[in-house]
């Protein structure tokens, strides 16, 4: 596990027809005009895709991995390989990943299928925990109870005394902006990490307060959320995803 989330993972989208190679999920805009954002205009905006890492080893024992550099399992590469032909279908202008191995194994898979090169980001790791690290849950509530279970009431933990979540998006989430920012009009930016550090940057990113960032759940092995732009900022399009998403109509259309 990366961390430990308070809840189960989020389900995915499942059952959504796959669009044919090479095709852009759609959006709709009013009237046909395009958004306007900080003085730029945009048709689909720019998209982030948050994507995990594939399986490891102590994924399957359930141990807490943190910053720890724990390889991908065979299984794991598999993973990467299937979800790399999948997102290279969103025609993706950039990747940026964790230089963890696990994640950056997981990039080069993408990286492998798209040509693009790959930029490797110490920020964008999984949350330090300290002593945390490699031990599994039932250890962790064994020895650390009260430290545990304040963190499962929501309160603000420093896990086996390393970084608190909001420290983890001060250092993710400007990584994430800056290389979104570099992107071209209604491009699409991967960023390969970890399911604590993207869970934060997600939430960091669409506006929650850190208490709520919980609520977002977590993310299964090569699952990935996408982020869109809109004109009042980015808003979570997909979350815990492993197929490419059906375009979406609107109730009012």
């Amino acid at each position: 596990m990366e961390g430990l989330p308070r809840d189960g993972a989020a389900r995915g989208r499942q059952g959504h027809p796959r669009p044919r190679r090479g095709a852009r999920p759609r959006t709709r805009c009013r009237g046909g005009r395009r958004a306007e954002l900080n003085g730029r205009k945009y048709g689909r905006g720019r998209r982030i895709v948050l994507w995990r890492h594939g399986q490891t080893e102590w994924n399957l024992e359930g141990r807490f991995q943190g910053t720890t550099d724990i390889p991908l399992t065979e299984t794991g590469i598999a993973q990467a390989k299937r979800s790399a032909r999948l997102l290279a279908a969103l025609r993706p202008h950039r990747i940026i990943a964790s230089d963890l191995k696990r994640a950056a194994a997981t990039a080069a898979e993408l990286a492998a299928v798209t040509g693009l090169p790959v930029d490797h980001h110490h920020g964008l790791r999984e949350t330090y925990a300290g002593v945390w690290q490699g031990l599994t849950n039932a250890e962790i509530q064994e020895k650390y109870s009260e430290e545990y279970d304040a963190w499962k009431r929501g309160e603000p933990v420093r896990r086996g005394g390393g970084e608190l979540e909001t420290e983890v998006a001060d250092r993710s989430a400007p990584v994430v902006l800056a290389a979104a920012d570099e992107l071209p009009e209604d491009g699409t930016l991967v960023v390969v990490a970890h399911g604590g550090s993207i869970r934060v940057t997600l939430g960091r990113l669409i506006g929650l307060d850190p208490h709520q960032w919980e609520s977002l759940g977590g993310l299964s092995n090569c699952c990935w959320s996408v982020l869109g732009e809109g004109a009042s900022g980015w808003r979570l399009l997909e979350h815990n995803a492993g197929t490419l998403p059906a375009p979406v109509i609107g109730d009012d259309t």
